[in-house]
């Protein structure tokens, strides 16, 4: 059973930037393939970025392709996802999301919502124009 606790949302202005964190506890950490989906008021919630249990694959919704990066560091159970050039539509909660691959080489990644089983509380990110 993984714990995973989301943090670093916050209100910026357009074009800024900000680093999501996510640590997860409760578990083998480095044989979980992440992810980052987010859900906006009203909309259903929406991947946004993968990184594989290895860190040697790593795959982005089309919207913030170039303007973040997801990253893991498994020493410190840790999840990030760098975000530049924010925008006013990039307001959401964000959340992580966790998948057992039972293998710290594996490469896969995983894109799709019902392909995680555990999931963090979210983080607030509100971007203003």
């Amino acid at each position: 059973q993984v714990q995973l606790v989301e943090s670093g949302g916050g209100l910026v202005e357009a074009g800024a930037s900000l680093r999501l964190s996510c640590v997860g506890s409760g578990g083998t950490f480095g044989k979980h393939a992440m992810g980052w989906f987010r859900q906006a008021p009203g909309k259903d919630r929406e991947f946004v970025a993968t990184i594989s249990a290895s860190a040697t694959r790593t795959y982005y919704t089309d919207s913030v392709t170039g303007r973040f990066t997801i990253s893991r560091d498994d020493a410190k159970s840790t999840v990030y996802l760098q975000m530049n050039s924010l925008k006013p539509e990039d307001t959401a909660v964000y959340y992580c999301a966790a998948r057992m691959t039972g293998s710290f080489r594996n490469n896969h990644i995983y894109a799709g919502r019902d392909e995680y089983r555990y999931w963090g509380q979210g983080t607030q990110v509100t971007v203003s124009s």
